[in-house]
């Protein structure tokens, strides 16, 4: 039975004790390796990868020091997303394509708060400055800041 998203071993190396997670747009799936088969329009809320603490602060290097988005090298099978699909198969119910946009929109506001406060707020955490750099590359790189935004 669908029991909805589960915690993922680390996306990047397999290992099951993971450290950190990022939840990001549906369409972050496109970027990651052995992601054919998924269809980004069909997820329904955020994706979630996670990290073991070696390669999060691989991670965290390439994103802050670097400026490499490390997603490509993520698996999307260690992914954590749900499907439109599923949820239609547990409410034998067909549903209509999520509008992933105000998500989207959402994830960019968010993600350009935390870049603009990240340096003043003493609050702020790496792994927030590491999570909205790659929503907005993830989104940037698919067009979606001008569509989101409306701008």
């Amino acid at each position: 039975m669908y029991t909805g998203k589960t915690e993922q071993p680390c996306c990047l190396c397999g290992d099951p004790d993971t450290a950190t997670r990022l939840d990001l747009p549906p369409r972050a799936v496109r970027s990651m390796k052995n992601a054919g088969s998924i269809a980004w329009r069909d997820i329904v809320g955020e994706v979630s990868i996670h990290f073991c603490e070696s390669d999060w602060a691989l991670v965290t290097d390439l994103v802050l020091d670097v400026g490499v988005n490390p997603l490509p090298r993520c698996n999307a099978a260690r992914a954590s997303l749900d499907i439109r699909e599923d949820f239609e198969a547990l409410l034998n119910d067909v549903r209509d394509e999520p509008d992933q946009i105000p998500l989207e929109s959402r994830m960019i506001e968010e993600s350009e708060r935390t870049i603009a406060v990240f340096e003043d707020d003493d609050l702020s955490e790496e792994r927030d400055l590491v999570e909205a750099r790659i929503r907005l590359w993830v989104l940037e790189d698919a067009g979606a800041s001008v569509e989101a935004t409306g701008t």
